[in-house]
Formats: C-alpha cells, structure tokens, sequence
C-alpha cells in the first residue's frame, strides 16, 4: 500500500526540531561560560517552580525597586559565612575558605520530592576545607505538611552529627510561588512549622534554625513567639547597621545582609553574619549551651 505524502507543514516542522536538536546539543558541549546566580533569573516574579526556590524569595520582594543590585556587602566584620545553591554551579571552596568564610548553609531539598543537584558536591566540598556547614530545605506549606517535608529533609542531606563541622539544618520559609502565606492561614502556618519542628527535632535531635524575614512572619504567622524559645532566627534583611527581626523573638543567630557578595569567585552570592565569635558558632554546630545568641545586638 503507498503511504500518503506527508503533509504541506511536515518537512518545515522536522527541520525546525532538528534545528532545536543540534542548538541543545551544542549548547551541551561548548565549555559553559563561568558565571553564577544568587537566584533564578526570574528571581524578580512572584511565581517560581519546583526547584526555584531559594534563600531571599521574600527578601527581593520586599526590596524591589530599591537599588539593591548595586549595593555590596554591607557589615563583613565578625563571623562571616554565604548561602547557596545550584544557582552558583561548581565552587571552589578552598578559594571560598581563603577568602575567609567560615560557615555555609547549603541548598538541600524543596517540598517532598526535589534535591538539589550540586548539593553533595558542595557539601562535601565545605566540608573538606574546613567550612563549617549545614543543610537549608525550602519550605513548600501549600503542598504537604511540615511532618513530610522535615522526614524528607532528614533523610537527604538534613541530618546532623558532631563532628566540628555540620551545624544544625535550617527551615527556609518565605514567600509562595503564588501567594505571600501559601494560601495558608495563620493559624495553619503555625501549625505547619510546629510540625516541620517537632518532626526534624525528633529526627536529628537538633532545634532546627529558622530563615525568614520580619515581614513574612509578621504578616503569615500573626506575630507568633511560639518558636522564640526553640529555634535559632536566621533574618534575611539587606540593609546596613542592624536587620529589622520578627516579633517574637528576641535577637537574631544569623543575619543575611545582602544577595551581592564576591566570595572566592562566586558572584554574586548571598553574604551572612553569625552573631557572636566562631567560638559561639561552633557551640552551635556541637549543640553546647554557648550557642545561645547576644541579646545586645549591635
């Protein structure tokens, strides 16, 4: 039987897909053009997908349209250490530790199913030149329950253990990839991060840290203090002199000062501050009582 000529558009499509083809596959074997991202380049949006997320969703929101792009690091005294994620590529973390960084939190999981692909090389990178480091998941509370995503959390990359060098791992929780509060209401969110908290804590047997910003809190928890007294506060805040906090708690652990860093040849990369000397860090990865943060924040 003779098979009927194709149609009119037929050869027009098979040559724009093998167009398409040989584009993806010289993009996949021209050496990659080494830059990096402190997040997505549709950061600026309020949606994102599975994967996109990352530590300053909230951050860059609220600080839109306020020349933050060409503001550096702001306070590099003390005890400094960066975030980071897929969106830097490979690092050199010796690099990073000669340049004086002493700590890392590094991108681990997303909701219930999505690991980060450069986590374990950065992990273990940190790791080996002496950085200390600990694990972030991004929260995703319109998906599954705090319970889920801590477990998954737990079993990838989220564990802990006393070795100098691993420090407790961290609840990202900030903007949704369609609304502030994840269509949660207040009352819900408290209940998810009470869950998320109590299951990580009984997997790890750590207090997990908590990263947000003030306005997030404020206005998807209702001004809660119920996390004050368990959970070290990361604050995301890119400013200068000190970070605005959540109510409810009483000063910050951590403070993330800016998405402009220049660290080792990562640019750009979120830069942050522990409060206290590397003594106290470390009391905080080894889960000793001279974790507990300044009040008298400067």
């Amino acid at each position: 039987m003779q098979r009927p000529s194709p149609h009119p558009g037929f050869y027009a499509r098979k040559a724009a897909m093998a167009a398409t083809v040989v584009g993806a596959t010289m993009a996949l074997t021209l050496p990659t053009v080494a830059t990096s991202h402190a997040a997505p380049l549709n950061g600026e949006k309020d949606s994102y997908r599975l994967g996109e997320g990352h530590m300053g969703i909230s951050a860059e929101k609220e600080t839109a349209g306020k020349e933050r792009r060409t503001v550096g690091p702001q306070d590099t005294s003390g005890v400094q250490g960066i975030d980071v994620s897929h969106y830097q590529g490979a690092i050199n973390w010796g690099s990073v530790k000669g340049a004086g960084i002493e700590f890392a939190w590094i991108k681990a999981t997303e909701g219930t199913s999505y690991k980060d692909p450069q986590f374990s090389a950065n992990y273990l990178g940190a790791h080996d030149n002496g950085v200390i480091r600990g694990a972030y998941h991004f929260a995703r509370p319109d998906a599954s329950s705090g319970a889920a995503q801590a477990d998954f959390f737990a079993k990838s990359g989220g564990a802990w253990s006393a070795d100098n060098l691993t420090l407790p791992g961290v609840l990202d929780i900030e903007n949704g990839p369609s609304s502030q509060c994840h269509g949660l209401s207040q009352a819900a969110m408290r209940t998810w991060i009470s869950d998320f908290y109590d299951t990580y804590k009984a997997r790890t047997s750590r207090d997990v840290v908590i990263y947000t910003t003030a306005n997030w809190w404020n206005t998807c928890t209702g001004n809660w203090t119920g996390m004050s007294a368990k959970s070290p506060l990361w604050v995301a805040h890119w400013t200068t002199g000190s970070p605005t906090i959540p109510a409810g708690f009483p000063s910050w652990t951590v403070w993330q000062y800016t998405d402009q860093g220049n660290i080792g040849g990562i640019n750009p990369v979120d830069r942050d501050k522990f409060n206290g000397s590397r003594d106290r860090l470390l009391a905080l990865a080894n889960n000793t009582t001279l974790a507990k943060p300044r009040v008298d924040v400067p």
